[in-house]
């Protein structure tokens, strides 16, 4: 069984440590634990692991969040994954931080990189791991915030959330997602 987990994120060093890119932190964090590296391919960071006998295939989109659709279209047709198959990391404003929430559809709730994989995939019925940031910010601040850099104690906790996230990815990929959420969503 092939699964494709697609972390959330913009490229460049100006973003790498920002909220928006907690997607792409997660993925990281997977891929150094399992020792599996990135190979840059088409739209994308690439790389995959084997784990209980299924075959998980991480990207990680070069195409800026706003068009994060059209990597996860591509890789999806590519590898041959079905979209029930596919799991989004995702970063959520209307979470606590370290909140974790999986979903098996839903709405972009506003999300550009959301919206656009809706937009290339044909809906809104794909699964997706929101990704709590919190929302700490001042109206009008929320593109400065989830672009904005983690605060030290965020820091400090991320590993803890970021390694449950990934027993979440292994999860949905073994267990699959209905027994996932129940086992995992609060």
């Amino acid at each position: 069984m092939k699964y494709l987990i697609i972390g959330l994120g913009n490229i460049g060093p100006e973003y790498e440590l920002t909220r928006h890119n907690v997607g792409f932190l997660t993925l990281d964090r997977l891929a150094d634990q399992e020792g599996v590296s990135w190979n840059s391919n088409r739209l994308a960071f690439t790389t995959e692991l084997k784990y209980k006998g299924r075959q998980i295939h991480l990207i990680k989109p070069t195409t800026y969040m706003n068009l994060s659709g059209k990597a996860v279209n591509y890789w999806m047709k590519e590898l041959k994954v079905p979209k029930e198959n596919i799991l989004v990391v995702v970063d959520d404003v209307a979470l606590p931080f370290g909140k974790l929430r999986l979903r098996a559809k839903g709405s972009s709730a506003g999300h550009n990189g959301l919206k656009n994989i809706e937009e290339l995939t044909g809906g809104q019925n794909y699964p997706r791991l929101k990704f709590g940031i919190g929302d700490d910010f001042p109206k009008g601040k929320q593109v400065d915030y989830v672009l904005g850099r983690w605060s030290q104690k965020e820091i400090n906790e991320l590993p803890i959330y970021m390694d449950k996230a990934i027993d979440m990815i292994k999860s949905f990929s073994t267990i699959g997602i209905n027994m996932t959420m129940s086992q995992y969503n609060d």
